[in-house]
């Protein structure tokens, strides 16, 4: 199970037999429209607040992706989830409806792929046989706490990011048609000193790398090996640090197709979203909505998901602290084990 120094591989290969994604207005303006399963025409969701509306995203996320897995809810043995919000309400309050035995966990935005490996350990290792993993965020619950409050109109930097209004949920069993969980690699904090909550690119691109290598370490690999490697959401600004990282340590990603799902959800030529998209939702709606369509279909065959995470809080910023980063991986595969 122990691959090297910090990954997994899951013999048994773990099976996404249903997924599911709902996203917010401005969001089905973008290029991934056709991907997402529930598109919403009203941020609030016809609740009376931007944090229940939050809630609504992820209550529906799980709902249709136990429905398009085939299951009941009462089938499923554990929910494993987390979003930005304090004490991660949206996600408790959402297993206060779905009513599954429920682990909340906390990577910022990593948790899209942090969930997903704790999902597939579970079901790996026969604990689980059928877990529902989970990420959400909204974009104005994440601005009120993290910066200002979109009603305060403040002006953003070139570096700022879009926090992506949705929800993502995948069902992760024993047996299925696929795509496949093959592997995953557990981050480290890293933390490069930069305070600015503003510039979260630059913040987490060295946790990116930092896991990517060591993913490659653990396997004895080089990036040919997947399709396509994609990290969370690092956007233009994160995104080239990356890849000045990477030649910089001679990694060949030219092996690979090297992208990003902060520079793939939304329009950079009609949506103003500065440097790219961010959040929790981000490589979520983007992995279980586009990324496993294209696994389904075969156009890719390999992928290695990098969701990365800024490990801030309103009172650490305040307080002058640095940001501490962290990045976990997630290898998703479409073709059955060849015996």
């Amino acid at each position: 199970m122990l691959k090297g120094h910090q990954s997994w591989i899951f013999e048994n290969r773990p099976s996404i037999i249903g997924a599911a994604t709902v996203v917010g207005p401005f969001e089905g303006q973008g290029p991934l429209a056709e991907d997402f399963d529930i598109i919403h025409g009203d941020i609030y969701l016809g609740q009376d607040s931007w944090e229940k509306a939050e809630r609504t995203l992820l209550e529906e996320a799980g709902k249709l992706a136990i429905e398009n897995a085939e299951l009941t809810q009462e089938q499923i043995n554990f929910f494993i989830g987390g979003d930005l919000m304090n004490q991660i309400t949206s996600t408790s309050f959402a297993a206060r409806t779905l009513t599954v035995p429920y682990i909340g966990v906390f990577g910022a935005c990593s948790t899209s792929m942090e969930s997903l490996a704790l999902a597939a350990n579970l079901v790996n290792s026969r604990s689980a046989k059928y877990a529902l993993s989970s990420a959400c965020s909204h974009n104005a619950t994440a601005e009120k706490q993290f910066r200002y409050p979109t009603e305060y109109g403040s002006q953003k930097p070139p570096t700022a990011q879009y926090t992506v209004t949705g929800a993502g949920a995948s069902v992760v069993a024993h047996k299925g048609d696929g795509p496949y969980i093959t592997s995953a690699t557990i981050g480290r904090i890293i933390d490069m000193g930069i305070t600015d909550p503003l510039n979260m690119g630059a913040a987490m691109a060295p946790a990116a790398v930092d896991t990517i290598q060591a993913h490659f370490r653990d396997f004895h690999i080089e990036p040919g090996y997947y399709d396509l490697i994609v990290t969370g959401d690092l956007s233009k600004i994160g995104h080239e640090i990356a890849r000045d990282l990477f030649r910089k340590h001679k990694v060949p990603m030219q092996q690979t197709e090297f992208k990003d799902c902060g520079m793939m959800i939304y329009d950079y030529d009609k949506q103003l979203v500065q440097a790219g998209a961010s959040g929790c939702a981000c490589s979520a709606v983007v992995t279980y909505g586009h990324l496993l369509k294209k696994l389904r279909k075969k156009e890719l065959q390999r992928i290695l998901v990098v969701a990365t995470g800024a490990l801030l809080s309103p009172i650490s910023y305040q307080q002058g602290e640095s940001i501490p980063c962290i990045a976990h991986a997630v290898s998703i595969e479409s073709e059955e084990l060849k015996k």
